[in-house]
């Protein structure tokens, strides 16, 4: 096997590859790329045996020989790589022992491949559904959601993002039982109603290769009742679904809520950060007291004596009131929307806060509905 590459080519393409191999696991051989040659394209593929991730990088030369796959252990030519300047390099590798050299220039570097035999072959994917979105969509839903994923192990049905399809449109959910996003893009039908839960980690991947690209791509997103594949450009990604049935969140949405607070978003996100360092480590609990014209924003934290309160201007519509927060959750929630000013619902104390973006030109974001579900915090009094 031999071909010759341009080095950051490769290297940008490896960083996206590589990014569900993990060093330490039971299975030593998935800690390599998988490489494969077929004329002037090389394939290369990674798996942590749940997700696979398939990359096609075009060569400006190759040559598979007796030779036309093989495993590269991938920490150590990303290290190299990293430290290498814009430039070909011309990789070789042999057939009977697996080394691979590697030269660039002056540089000649040596590493011991293995046989590509015990590497995990690709999943079939029997009788798949497909769809096609665009990748700003798909981005979108991913990056508006998966922050409120639950990481508790023993739930995880929580720890994805629930994917429910239909002809009215796609939405996408997210929640860990303290705070839950609802995602809807009406512009994404499907004529197959279906629903499955997405496993953050390679979804997160996957919105972080599109995000990384210039251009906006079409995504085929492929899916039945085991796995999910996504493919455009010249990658590939496969995952197998969340075991399990994702709880009613519809139960949890207060449906009716009389109080209205309308704000800045970044008045509000930064006080919120500035008064949250003054609350308990423990609670993390925030207070906010509305009036018609004045938000007050507080905290304290009596083991150390500590506390701050803020005023805002904003515009209220309701009875008076305060109520409670976790700053951690509330600040994720409004750090996740993009818009200027936002508006949070609410009924009572002990009822949950709902958010919404406030959109200057609802136009432009006629086919996109987000709500945010915030828990509230027991005030002391």
């Amino acid at each position: 096997m031999e071909f010759i590459v341009n080095s950051q080519h490769l290297s940008k393409q490896l960083q996206a590859v590589s990014s569900i191999i993990t060093q330490n696991n039971t299975v030593p051989i998935i800690s390599h790329f998988f490489f494969h040659i077929d004329g002037d394209v090389l394939t290369v593929k990674s798996t942590d045996l749940d997700t696979t991730i398939v990359a096609r990088i075009d060569l400006e030369s190759g040559r598979a020989g007796e030779l036309n796959e093989l495993c590269v252990p991938s920490k150590l030519l990303l290290d190299i790589l990293k430290n290498m300047d814009d430039v070909p390099l011309t990789f070789s590798a042999n057939d009977k022992t697996y080394a691979i050299t590697i030269t660039s220039g002056e540089g000649k570097y040596t590493l011991s491949g293995q046989s590509a035999e015990t590497y995990p072959t690709l999943p079939e994917m029997e009788e798949p559904v497909s769809i096609s979105l665009p990748a700003s969509a798909l981005v979108d839903a991913i990056g508006k959601t998966a922050f409120a994923c639950s990481n508790d192990d023993l739930r995880q049905q929580m720890g994805g993002i629930f994917c429910q399809m239909n002809q009215q449109g796609t939405t996408f959910v997210a929640t860990d039982a303290h705070k839950l996003v609802r995602y809807c893009r009406t512009d994404l039908k499907n004529d197959n109603d279906a629903s499955f839960i997405l496993p953050r980690k390679p979804v997160t991947i996957v919105k972080n290769i599109l995000s990384s690209r210039k251009e906006d791509c079409e995504v085929t997103m492929s899916y039945n009742t085991i796995n999910v594949s996504f493919a455009f450009d010249n990658m590939f990604v496969l995952c197998r679904l969340v075991e399990g049935k994702y709880p009613n969140i519809e139960a949890a949405i207060p449906k009716e809520n009389p109080n209205k607070l309308l704000v800045d978003r970044n008045s509000l996100l930064n006080t919120l950060r500035r008064v949250s360092l003054f609350a308990s480590q423990s609670t993390h609990q925030v207070r906010l007291s509305m009036s018609e014209r004045e938000l007050t924003i507080s905290s304290e934290d009596l083991e150390f004596s500590n506390n701050a309160n803020e005023k805002l201007p904003c515009r209220y519509e309701g009875e008076s009131m305060s109520i409670g927060f976790n700053a951690r959750f509330l600040t994720e929630m409004v750090s996740n929307v993009d818009t200027e000013s936002i508006e949070i619902d609410m009924s009572h104390p002990n009822r949950a806060g709902i958010l919404f973006p406030v959109y200057e030109d609802s136009e432009e974001h006629k086919n996109e509905d987000i709500l945010m579900l915030v828990m509230p915090v027991m005030l002391a009094n």
